[in-house]
């Protein structure tokens, strides 16, 4: 993990299209901006641990058995 030290207003480059901003630090607060391509998906990291959950729920339930399954009723 690279560890960097800014301050209220100074940024950091990730590759070359994304720019984090420090917005404001307000005791053990700090808020950040970030500046990134609409390509690429920002999160906060419980969001993502949600998403990557529900995403392994759904592939669970698609990979099971299609006979076990409900089958349509003939018409």
């Amino acid at each position: 993990m690279l560890v960097l030290s800014r301050r209220e207003g100074q940024s950091i480059m990730i590759g070359n299209d994304v720019v984090v901003t420090v917005i404001e630090i307000r005791g053990e607060h700090v808020r950040i901006g970030i500046d990134a391509p609409r390509s690429v998906t920002v999160h906060r990291e419980e969001v993502a641990a949600e998403i990557r959950a529900a995403n392994k729920a759904a592939r669970v339930t698609t990979d099971l058995d299609p006979t076990s399954l409900p089958q349509p009723k003939p018409r």
